[in-house]
């Protein structure tokens, strides 16, 4: 950082400077927020968690825990395709 410079005043991005993971930021993080709500989702219906003083498993709603699976796939897939074809 040259002198007098502060962080806001430095270039990003494809004009000389240096961004956080390059120019795939969005698609990085869509990447992880997609895989994340699958893997989470897809677990919670598959262990169930156990409460205290009851022997029975509660099971996650499947009926709002699949569609959301299914929507972090389709997430994960679409940026893991960006990432790819660039």
């Amino acid at each position: 950082m040259a002198r007098g410079e502060t962080l806001l005043s430095m270039p990003v991005g494809s004009d000389g400077g240096t961004m956080f993971l390059g120019d795939d930021l969005i698609p990085y993080l869509v990447l992880a927020l997609g895989g994340a709500l699958f893997v989470g989702n897809v677990a919670a219906m598959a262990r169930p968690r156990r409460t205290t003083g009851s022997d029975a498993p509660t099971r996650a709603p499947v009926r709002r825990a699949a569609p959301l699976a299914l929507i972090g796939l389709v997430a994960a897939v679409w940026a893991l395709a960006t990432l790819l074809s660039s």
